[in-house]
Parts: structure tokens; C-alpha cells; sequence
């Protein structure tokens, strides 16, 4: 039985790759995700901010005028709340290049062209075999189009693109007006994979302290809906990689997104609440489903059930929205 896939160039032994969680914070996180049957593994991501505070010391401009108002102060994080600095974190890949025989993909998290980039080079030569690039920006700007949106994602690709050699993906939300034609964009700006799709964390207000928090709330397979669909579209249509994230807990939610035409599938919540032995488990019940349905390889059933392979494509697009509705009792 051949369960290996390639995603980004990179020929994996499995489609089961662990997405940027505080479980890749340490060596020895890594080390438990390998052992547990990771054919790669996302590393936590590096923000914009973390290095704009070592290198440009920003603390002082987040901090000034901030005594004029008290609540000022707790706008943003400590430093000490980041989970790593630039430099440990080049260090931290260099480590794990040195002691672990799976590839590691580095994340860069940012959401403006700037010198905090170079970073991206620093990864490659650091040994990543590939960057995943998250650009989480949510724009308030009322007179800003969805077109300039589009336009700073791409400035952001278009940069990283040409600081580094390894491939690069894109880990995107699904909230542009036309995603298949931003997905497509992207892939020609030269992302190598797209990763479908970024969880945007909604803040919370307190009712006692009457203050806006942040939380995480894990999510639940509900959540693999939104990015089988559009992985299933965009399945043969774009000359990518396809990453599937956000809701995939078990076998089924993994063997569902093969289907539809991901790459590779990546965990994050499942993990954090199972711990890194649930890659086993769920390698282990892929082994046991494919042999049950005379499966031999991940390539067979790649894409099987992709807008392009179904049946009825509408399935996929308004029809499965008025069936949806039709249907219930």
C-alpha cells in the first residue's frame, strides 16, 4: 500500500502533515510529531511584529503617548508572550534540519512589504525546505477595494518570491469576493501550494470587565466544509498544491479531503487536544480503510471525488445550496 504524496515538490511518505501549532515550539515537540508518523511538519509561525520589535525596537512607538490613557497598555503583547525571537527561531530550524529526517516548512506571518522579509532568505539558509507564507489581514478600511486587498497579498508573494529559491505557499482565507480567480493569481505571482484555509481567531467581549479579548476556540470537522469544497474546485483547475486545514480531526475527515483533491492534510486543533500520538491513530485507521475498500495507493484516490470527477459538478456550487435546504425536515 502506497501511501505517499507530494506536496510543493516534496515527496512525503504520508499526507498527514501537522499545520503551525505550539507543538513545533520545541525540538523535542518536533521530535513527537515525527515519531507519531508526521511526513513534514509546518513550524510555529514567525511574525512581522517579533522581528520589528528586535531589529527596529518598536516598543517604544507602541508604548508612546500610551500614559495618556491607561488602557493603552494593554493593546499589545509583552515581548515576553512572543513564543520565540527571530533569532531562535533561524536556530530552532537549524536544529531540526540536524535531527529530524522529515522536511520542515517554516511559516512567515506578515501583512506589509518590508524589511522583516529578509527573514525568508534567513529560513532557506537555515535549511527550510519550504515556507509556508501566512498573510492574516483583516482590512477596516472602508475606502479600501477588494482589489487592493488582492494587491497586498500579491506585493507580499511577489517579495518573499524573490528573497528564495524554495517553494512557497500561501496560506489564505476564504473571504476574497472571487476566490477562484485570487487563487489562480497567486499561483501565477509563483506560490508553489496554497493552503485552504487560514482560521481568522474572533475576539470576544467581556461583560464583566467590559474589555475585547482574544481567545481560540478548537474547531470541530464541521469546519473541513468550507475547504473540501473549494479544494475540490480547484482540483486540476490550478498548478499548485493543495493544502487542506482547519476541521480535520479523523480518518474520515482526512480521506475526504483526498478525495476532493488535497495534497496533503493538516492538523492543528486535533493534535492540541489528543496530543501527537493521534497521527498514529489516524495513519493507522488510513491503512486499515484502504485496505478494506482495496485502495493501493494515495494517488488513486486523489481528486476522485473533485468538482471535475463527480457526477453532477453543481454539487459543488448553488445546487448543493437549495438541495441543502430542500432537504431538511
Amino acid at each position: 500500500m502506497d501511501l505517499s504524496t507530494t506536496y510543493l515538490g516534496l515527496k512525503l511518505k504520508n499526507p498527514l502533515v501537522p499545520s503551525a501549532s505550539p507543538l513545533s515550539h520545541t525540538l523535542d515537540g518536533m521530535k513527537a510529531l515525527e515519531d507519531a508518523g508526521a511526513s513534514a511538519i509546518v513550524m510555529y509561525s514567525l511574525f512581522e511584529e517579533q522581528i520589528a520589535h528586535e531589529v527596529a525596537e518598536i516598543d517604544f512607538y507602541l508604548s508612546y503617548g500610551s500614559e495618556s490613557f491607561a488602557e493603552s497598555l494593554t493593546y499589545f503583547p509583552g515581548t515576553t508572550e512572543y513564543n520565540l525571537g527571530p533569532d531562535e527561531y533561524i536556530e530552532l530550524i537549524r536544529r531540526a534540519k540536524a535531527s529530524l529526517d522529515i522536511p520542515i516548512i517554516a511559516s512567515l506571518n506578515g501583512i506589509t512589504v518590508g524589511g522583516w522579509m529578509k527573514y525568508a532568505s534567513k529560513m532557506e539558509q537555515a535549511g527550510a525546505d519550504a515556507l509556508e507564507l501566512n498573510v492574516y489581514y483583516i482590512p477596516t478600511d472602508p475606502f479600501l477595494t477588494s482589489a487592493d486587498v488582492e494587491d497586498r497579498y500579491a506585493e507580499i508573494l511577489h517579495a518573499v518570491r524573490q528573497s528564495v529559491s524554495i517553494p512557497i505557499a500561501m496560506k489564505l482565507s476564504p473571504y476574497f469576493s472571487s476566490f477562484a480567480h485570487v487563487a489562480q493569481r497567486f499561483v501565477a505571482a509563483g506560490a508553489n501550494g496554497l493552503v485552504l484555509f487560514n482560521r481568522f481567531y474572533q475576539p470576544d467581549i467581556d461583560l464583566h470587565t467590559l474589555d475585547v479579548r482574544p481567545g481560540v476556540t478548537l474547531s470541530s470537522s464541521f469546519a473541513m466544509r468550507l475547504p473540501m469544497r473549494w479544494i475540490a474546485i480547484l482540483h486540476g483547475q490550478v498548478k499548485a498544491s493543495l493544502a487542506a486545514t482547519s476541521g480535520i480531526h479523523n480518518v474520515e475527515d482526512v480521506l475526504k479531503m483526498l478525495m476532493a483533491g488535497a495534497d496533503v492534510t493538516m492538523m492543528c486543533s486535533a493534535l492540541l487536544k489528543n496530543g501527537p500520538a493521534h497521527l498514529g491513530k489516524v495513519l493507522s485507521d488510513l491503512e486499515r480503510w484502504m485496505l478494506e475498500h482495496e485502495y493501493v495507493s494515495i494517488t488513486q484516490m486523489k481528486g476522485s471525488m473533485s468538482q471535475r470527477s463527480v457526477a453532477d459538478p453543481s454539487a459543488f456550487e448553488r445546487a448543493n445550496y437549495m438541495k441543502a435546504l430542500n432537504s431538511f425536515k
